[in-house]
């Protein structure tokens, strides 16, 4: 009765009042002209104040602060809320006799606030922590109360559980079962700090004292302890997964197949996107688990609260990794050590608002340890894991299947292939659709990008950007990746359009364009698909990034077609000037070429035919334009003002022609007179041993530009074999984004009206809106109506 009665006393008081309460009192009642100055236990009923002893009262007619009559019977007295915790038990009377003797001394203040810090403990124990929330509506006694008492007071009981968790943490894991009835309960206590620093720090948003600054560290480094608390509180439960067959014979082993995995990402990796605007941290060739592990990497703390971290870094068991991981990162210490310490690797560092983050890569962690191991082993582990923090059955399979994907077999690569449709939608992570296309699955990449909705629609980072672009062009849809960088870059320009000119930072569309154009031709130019790509509608500004990127791998390897088709592209659109001025240019490339490395005579035999056709186009064509254009164009050959790269490019000087200007604008589209037009373009009949046979897939004669739709048919009987020499690919290595799309594949399987063709056995994925389940071999089926992993959203 005791116990109930002063729990209910304690609930109905608020803040204020419970600090009068725990305010040391003595007698104020007067006796041969002297005060009593007995210590006060009791308050008057009347009135409230705690100014007289028992025997005084009994005496006294008013109260000697307000003078309010006292009524003489029974009930004039009740015990002070100090005095009666102590009665019920809920105060130990050894403490109350510490404070009694501090009251002899000089330091009065100090017991006050350890009589306040012990109703504090009674209320957090009790779960009546609210209590300490009640917060006063006066700013100034509420930062002055706040502040210096229930700060300090959260600051003293974190300590005091730090120091009761050691021991706990230290134990075996025998006595660590044992223990877990306290465990929880000083998490719980966690909890009740947590939730005052909360208000706390709630009630001074927008303060800039450097207190404030100390309660949201203290209020940070409470939460990972509470979090961490709970996860060692399943560790315990589970027995830390001993029982538990793991998939690795020991540590090295596992390791050494980590390693392997990040090998096999590392080579297959793509090129790295050149970022302009620094907005993606995500290395090429890097792992899932690397991103996840850097990114809940903090800063260090400030000096001030180094105390704070290294009282939170006693909890961990191992404190050398702790050191190790704040030197080098936290991706150098996976695969952890033990269960243990992936719980003290992840939940005593970082951030607290990423626990979110941490209990996916904890779950990454666990199907790493068990996977391709019969499910009934671990799928238990897994429910009771997902069950307790409650993570939804999404979040579940989304971590299963970054670890798949991380998973170089090909068993895995399935299994992630088959989990999918169940995860994808607009918060799908963007690497996913990156390492399927590196992983050899463009179509199942396709499939992620348009169930995650990224269409062009909407504006997405550069990266994301070129994965899908990649993507596309992967899958054979040319003219969708044209028309999605057409559509996204206009995009980009008018949100920059709108925001006005940036003072300090580059043309963010113009760094757009030039990266996505730049990537559709290095892919084109890997695929064998440049006649196509030049069929398609460039427009002047896609035109200057196109044209480079041609004209410099023509440039670094003469023996391809690709500065062929350039000046086929120039043709096409009877720019007769700008393919006679690609035309000298490759001329100049192709000696400078042959003189400085040895080739194979095939490949001259070839190079010498290719560039004897290449003039008789652009001859015939010269003839459609008036000697007076003929002769501008040879003139102003040795200085061209080329506006496709927006500078001038100086030209070696032949010997037989004249240093002067270009008078004219080497842009300029010279339409041709009906006369002119009329003509045709006959090429060479083609000898019985001719070396240049074997690479055309037309007929003998090239009947060229009648009117712009017979022209634009010219890039599919001009085809010629890449041929790439071994002194060609040692000058490759110092490009190594274009040494990356050198490297000649197979055809994809080429678009129709700009959609794929889609064969009646289509790998991977039956239909786009079809949501498949996972394999029922480990235990996720979409189908399952019981499954406790279907649980609230966090």
């Amino acid at each position: 009765l005791l116990f109930q009665k002063a729990l209910e006393h304690l609930a109905s008081l608020d803040l204020i009042e419970l600090c009068s309460e725990a305010k040391v009192e003595r007698c104020r009642a007067t006796r041969d002209l002297r005060s009593c100055g007995r210590y006060v236990q009791h308050v008057l009923v009347s009135c409230g104040h705690a100014s007289l002893c028992k025997e005084c009262s009994q005496r006294c007619d008013s109260c000697p602060i307000c003078r309010i009559p006292i009524p003489k019977n029974d009930s004039r007295l009740r015990p002070r809320l100090y005095c009666e915790c102590i009665e019920a038990g809920l105060i130990s009377k050894r403490c109350d006799e510490r404070f009694q003797e501090k009251e002899e001394g000089d330091d009065q203040l100090t017991a006050d606030v350890l009589r306040l810090y012990a109703l504090f403990d009674v209320a957090m124990e009790n779960n009546l922590v609210s209590l300490i929330c009640h917060l006063s509506s006066d700013p100034v006694i509420a930062f002055l109360l706040d502040e210096v008492v229930v700060k300090d007071w959260c600051k003293r009981t974190f300590r005091n559980i730090i120091e009761e968790l050691l021991p706990i943490y230290d134990s075996g894991e025998e006595d660590m079962g044992e223990k877990i009835g306290l465990l929880l309960k000083l998490s719980s206590n966690l909890g009740g700090i947590s939730n005052v620093l909360e208000v706390l720090d709630s009630s001074f948003q927008g303060s800039s004292s450097a207190q404030l600054n100390d309660l949201q560290f203290l209020h940070e480094s409470v939460s990972k302890a509470k979090q961490h608390a709970d996860i060692m509180a399943w560790c315990i439960r589970n027995e830390f997964l001993e029982n538990v067959r793991a998939r690795y014979g020991n540590l090295a082993s596992w390791r050494s197949v980590a390693r392997e995995r990040k090998a096999a990402a590392t080579k297959r990796s793509w090129p790295d996107v050149v970022n302009h605007s620094a907005e993606s941290s995500v290395k090429a060739g890097s792992l899932f688990i690397e991103d996840a592990l850097s990114n809940i990497e903090i800063p260090q703390g400030h000096p001030q609260h180094m105390e704070e971290e290294l009282r939170l870094a006693s909890l961990q068991k191992d404190r050398d990794s702790l050191f190790r991981s704040k030197l080098e990162g936290l991706a150098v210490c996976y695969p952890f050590e033990s269960l243990r310490a992936a719980v003290d690797m992840l939940f005593l560092t970082g951030s607290s608002d990423m626990v979110v983050a941490k209990e996916a890569i904890f779950l990454y962690y666990i199907f790493d340890r068990h996977w391709t191991t019969p499910d009934d082993n671990w799928r238990s582990i897994i429910d009771d894991f997902a069950a307790t923090f409650g993570i939804t059955r999404h979040s579940l399979i989304e971590s299963l299947t970054f670890y798949l994907l991380d998973d170089d077999t090909d068993e895995a690569l399935k299994e992630a292939c088959n989990l999918l449709p169940e995860i994808c939608g607009p918060s799908t992570h963007p690497k996913i659709a990156q390492v399927l296309l590196e992983r050899g699955v463009p179509e199942t990449a396709l499939m992620v990008l348009r169930w995650s909705g990224h269409d062009g629609s909407e504006i997405v980072s550069l990266s994301e950007a070129v994965t899908a672009v990649r993507v596309r062009v992967e899958c054979g849809l040319l003219t969708e990746a044209f028309m999605y960088q057409r559509m996204l870059c206009a995009k980009v320009r008018e949100k920059n359009s709108k925001r006005g000119p940036p003072k300090d930072s580059p043309n963010q569309w113009g760094d757009w364009l030039e990266t996505l154009v730049t990537e559709i031709c290095c892919l084109c130019i890997k695929r064998n698909l440049v006649d196509r790509m030049i069929e398609l509608p460039w427009n002047s500004d896609e035109e200057k990034y196109l044209s480079k990127c041609l004209l410099d791998c023509a440039i670094h390897d003469p023996s391809t077609t690709t500065g062929n088709l350039l000046v086929v592209y120039y043709l096409q659109r009877y720019r007769y000037t700008e393919a006679y001025e690609i035309d000298a240019k490759l001329q100049n490339a192709e000696q400078d070429f042959l003189s400085m490395n040895s080739i194979d005579e095939r490949v001259l035999s070839r190079m010498r035919s290719a560039s004897h056709w290449r003039a008789t186009l652009v001859g015939k064509s010269m003839q459609l334009l008036s000697p007076i254009q003929q002769q501008l164009v040879k003139d102003g050959l040795h200085r061209i003002s080329d506006s496709s790269y927006g500078e001038e490019i100086n030209l070696p000087v032949n010997s037989n022609t004249p240093v002067e200007e270009n008078p004219t604008n080497s842009r300029s589209i010279v339409v041709p007179s009906n006369t002119q037009s009329s003509s045709s373009i006959v090429l060479p009949s083609e000898k019985p041993n001719d070396p240049f046979k074997s690479s055309l897939q037309t007929p003998t004669a090239l009947v060229g530009l009648k009117n712009h739709h017979q022209g634009s048919s010219l890039s599919r009987n001009l085809k010629f074999d890449d041929v790439s020499t071994p002194a060609i690919e040692s000058n490759r290595s110092s490009n190594r984004h274009l040494h990356h799309y050198y490297q000649h594949d197979s055809y994809p399987e080429m678009e129709t009206n700009g959609f794929l063709n889609q064969s009646s056995e289509t790998p991977l994925f039956s239909a786009a809106n079809q949501k498949l389940g996972s394999s029922k071999k480990h235990g996720f089926d979409a189908t399952s109506g019981t499954d406790p992993m279907d649980v609230a959203m966090r």
